[in-house]
């Protein structure tokens, strides 16, 4: 197990990066914290959960395509909670739009990332959670608005479309358990 100390060090070092995926409007360099055998999932609604099963899914679809159209969005860390004794941290996060006349537009609700970390402090497992009907309402909002980029734009006619999407599985069908 981790020191308290080690774990404390760990999410310095996570929340610097995501700030600089955030800077950057692209989040792959995450990988680097990850185990070559990690799981990656999140329910996306009644119908379907994501979960990318090894650290090339984990990059390519979590931190790449699932994160197109989101370049302008920062999760703000509100809190942090480390558990020295089962290597597990739980962070909640706001899910923020930067629109482009300067204001912001906030996803109401509960966000948060659940990691359990291995040996060596690379992520062995993580599971986000937010609200999806505020996430939907949000980007109702934005549609309406105008205020969603291009790349946004064409991430919505994907999931639209109604072809299979990597990553997604129907409810409790994932090839590894959501929780």
């Amino acid at each position: 197990m981790a020191s308290r100390e080690q774990l404390e060090d760990w999410v310095e070092r996570w929340l610097q990066a995501n700030k600089e995926s955030e800077t950057a409007g692209d989040w792959r360099n995450l990988a680097e914290f990850y185990a070559e055998d990690a799981t990656y999932g999140w329910n996306i609604g009644p119908k379907e959960d994501v979960m990318c099963v090894n650290k090339t899914e984990i990059r390519d679809i979590a931190l790449g395509l699932e994160m197109e159209g989101l370049e302008n969005w920062v999760y703000e860390y509100q809190k942090v909670l480390i558990d020295e004794k089962q290597n597990e941290i739980v962070g909640f996060w706001k899910q923020v739009a930067n629109k482009g006349d300067g204001t912001r537009a906030e996803i109401y609700g509960i966000g948060g990332s659940w990691f359990r970390l291995n040996d060596q402090l690379l992520i062995e497992w993580q599971r986000d959670f937010f609200d999806f009907g505020h996430v939907a309402k949000g980007y109702a909002k934005l549609i309406e608005s105008g205020d969603l980029t291009p790349a946004m734009q064409k991430r919505i006619e994907r999931s639209l479309s109604g072809e299979k999407l990597p990553g997604y599985y129907p409810l409790g069908q994932a090839p590894a358990p959501i929780w």
